[in-house]
């Protein structure tokens, strides 16, 4: 979706032709916040084209009554201005929203069970919040997710900053797979086989539920480039041809230090904000490509209109900082969280489904998660306290680890060399990989810490910290 700045129509009309403001800690007790135009976002079943070829029956989406796209609407809020959605579930089981990266009251989190009910088909849920961070999020359910995150589930969220610098358009784009045969019908969302292994990939490759879209852009000019990594599986090796960019935004958060596009890996969860600087003849056209396994695939394209800006990647001023992570490394307790595969072959029954198989586990623990009857917390966290989560992935693939409702802020690994201070919700576990994140218990509530390569939840790779 390419989205034009003012700036940039002000400027075609006359040529005619990271973090420290934010919160310390969330507030104990959550007041519902009262937004002036909730969003009614519809949760449904439709029929649209996803494979070029025919009509994909009982793809999911969500509608927000205004976007005429088949794909989820992109959702837009001011950083700290009150935002409130009510989920109207029209699917045929229960769902629910999670709000991928906001930091916000638990009971506004979206997970069955430990934040809020389940939301059967025909009723709805009211979702308020502010959120405290600006960058690039996004939302999904949080029940059923490899069958309704594999389906279509899944949106983005922005958080503006008005003062963010100026941009000469933006391009949103939400990055995943779909699993359909050669009839364009879905076919087993996973293999039992693959589950246990990288995840179960997908046979259709798409960017805002198009095979590789061409978006159009200023001429000469600066446009920002919004990624979500959407998928249930897949990890996403990215280069760009055709143009000269930056990452200025790894996980909604601002980079410390700006770094020059070669490529870069994005895992389910994640999301990357690049700056790109278009070509400057009319026509020209810059192609983000996925270069894994082997053979680059195009995933979307950048093509040059209009009389070149004539703009440098110099030009851009910061962004907006979001607030850090004020660890206090001396007195910080260290937890060790272990990453393995497990012997245990059963999953638990779920009305939010289960695959029916344990394959992965932390702390030796496996929980597929969406149950009654969950387990015990993996630590109890105090509010307000330091910790140092020591995490040890002893599998031969990779995790993308998500922690809800509060941020860490990376500290060291043993496989690369980290930029200080880099803050995220979310960190790609690399095979044999040991790594410290940091953080400030400051949100009180159950937070759920998993594996986003769905298949690895659904199997026993997830638990949740209690803050108290």
């Amino acid at each position: 979706m390419f989205r034009p700045s003012r700036r940039t129509l002000l400027k075609s009309a006359a040529v005619a032709g990271a973090y420290g403001a934010g919160m310390a800690l969330l507030p104990r007790i959550h007041v519902a916040l009262a937004a002036p135009n909730p969003i009614l976002l519809e949760a449904r079943n439709i029929d649209t084209m996803l494979d070029g070829k025919g009509l994909t029956r009982k793809v999911m989406s969500y509608s927000d009554g205004r976007s005429t796209e088949a794909a989820p609407p992109v959702l837009r809020v001011q950083r700290g201005e009150k935002f409130a959605a009510t989920l109207i579930n029209t699917l045929d089981e229960p769902s629910t929203v999670h709000w991928h990266g906001i930091r916000l009251p638990n009971d506004q989190d979206g997970v069955p069970f430990l934040s809020q009910p389940y939301v059967y088909p025909g009723d709805r849920f009211d979702y308020a919040f502010s959120p405290p961070d600006a960058g690039t999020f996004w939302y999904h359910p949080h029940c059923n997710t490899l069958t309704q995150m594999g389906r279509g589930l899944a949106g983005m969220l922005i958080v503006e900053d008005r003062n963010d610098p100026v941009f000469d358009g933006e391009v949103a784009l939400n990055l995943r797979d779909w699993r359909l045969g050669g009839d364009s019908q879905f076919i087993d969302q996973f293999k039992p086989r693959d589950a246990a292994k990288t995840g179960t990939f997908g046979t259709v490759r798409t960017a805002n539920w198009q095979l590789a879209p061409t978006y159009d852009a200023p001429a000469g000019g600066l446009v920002r480039l919004r990624i979500v990594a959407s998928d249930v599986t897949r990890i996403f090796n990215l280069k760009l041809d055709g143009a000269e960019a930056d990452i200025i935004a790894i996980d909604g958060h601002p980079v410390p230090e700006r770094m020059p596009l070669d490529m870069v890996v994005i895992s389910p969860g994640q999301r990357l904000d690049l700056a790109v600087r278009m070509p400057d003849s009319e026509g020209g056209v810059a192609t983000l490509a996925d270069i894994r396994p082997s053979t680059p695939k195009a995933v979307a394209s950048l093509r040059s209109v209009g009389t070149s800006l004539k703009r440098d990647l110099g030009d851009l001023g910061p962004l907006a900082e979001n607030a850090g992570v004020d660890i206090d490394m001396a007195n910080a307790t260290e937890i060790p969280l272990l990453l393995s595969a497990t012997a245990e072959n059963a999953g638990k029954d779920s009305i939010c489904g289960t695959l029916g198989y344990s394959f992965w586990a932390i702390n030796k623990k496996p929980w597929p998660g969406d149950s009654a009857d969950p387990m015990d917390p993996i630590a109890e966290l105090k509010l307000g306290k330091s910790y140092i989560f020591n995490v040890e992935n002893v599998t031969p693939h990779a995790h993308p680890i998500h922690l809800h409702g509060m941020n860490f802020k990376v500290i060291a690994s043993n496989k690369r060399s980290i930029q200080q201070p880099l803050v995220s919700d979310t960190y790609l576990m690399l095979p044999d990989e040991k790594v410290r994140l940091a953080l400030v218990a400051d949100n009180l509530g159950d937070w759920v810490f998993h594996c986003h390569i769905i298949e690895h939840q659904k199997t026993g790779m997830t638990g949740y910290m209690r803050v108290v």
